[in-house]
């Protein structure tokens, strides 16, 4: 005996039920993962396996950015995702690489290193919770989600270890001096709560006739993560560290074009009265 109508649109509505459910679950558990390898590598850290450690937190970031970008497509975007999002990023980002430092070179400051650990760890917190504050309004023009306020955590964490990155690859002892580390941790942090504007990359688009070369690009910095990770990793923080100014005089720009925009509006108003 076939189905009744209220039968098949009971059944519909129950896979669309759990079509939802999947869609906010999924991407939940891609964030609950990044805070499992956040973690896991502070665990190395304390074994000094460095090297298992920094991909672990590579792979933390990857995996923040794969979660917002899967919430978006699939629809699954909630207000509690959103939160578990800051705070897993507040432990990948900020407690697990510092500690990582800590364990590498600060501790080698006594009580001075482990001030900064609480310095670059609260500076982490503030910043999130601001972009949090700042990612509910509404009245800011639409040009302002390509930036940042800030260096964003995940970035942050990258330029942090990147004296680590550097004396893996060259063995270089100056790259493990707390006197080097201290002053370089103390502008990351400050760099996070500045008011300065970074750009944002959760927005970029590829234009159709450039999809080959972006893929062309993907793989070829795979090959180059798979063969030189440490030069890799290290090339993608400086190029993120020298887009800075950039991005500064970018967000200036489009400041000032949205000022004078609204003036020469009621000028030419003026003149046509």
């Amino acid at each position: 005996m076939a189905p009744s109508v209220n039968e098949r649109i009971s059944r519909s509505e129950r896979r669309q039920l759990r079509r939802d459910r999947l869609n906010r679950l999924l991407p939940n558990a891609l964030t609950m993962l990044g805070l499992c390898c956040g973690l896991t590598a502070v665990r190395f850290g304390l074994q000094e396996k460095w090297e298992i450690s920094i991909l672990l937190i590579a792979a933390a970031a990857l995996l923040d950015t794969l979660d917002g970008r899967m919430a978006r497509l699939m629809g699954g975007q909630t207000e509690l995702g959103g939160q578990l999002d800051s705070l897993v990023d507040a432990i990948s980002f900020g407690v697990a690489p510092v500690m990582l430092m800590y364990l590498w070179s600060l501790n080698n400051a006594g009580g001075i290193g482990w001030a900064i650990v609480i310095l670059f760890v609260v500076c982490s917190v503030l910043r999130l919770a601001r972009f949090n504050v700042a990612s509910v309004e509404t009245n800011l023009p639409s040009w302002a989600g390509s930036y940042f306020s800030g260096v964003p955590a995940p970035a942050a964490a990258g330029m942090l270890l990147l004296p680590l990155l550097l004396g893996i690859e060259t063995g270089w002892d100056f790259c493990r001096s707390a006197w080097l580390v201290l002053p370089w941790a103390i502008l990351i942090s400050g760099l996070m709560i500045a008011p300065i504007p970074t750009y944002s990359f959760k927005r970029i688009r590829v234009p159709k006739n450039l999809v080959r070369v972006y893929l062309a690009g993907v793989a070829l910095f795979a090959a180059a993560l798979i063969t030189e990770p440490w030069l890799t990793l290290s090339a993608l923080i400086l190029a993120f560290s020298a887009s800075i100014p950039f991005s500064i005089l970018s967000f200036q720009k489009k400041q000032a074009e949205e000022e004078f925009s609204p003036s020469s509006d009621d000028t030419s108003s003026e003149d046509n009265s």
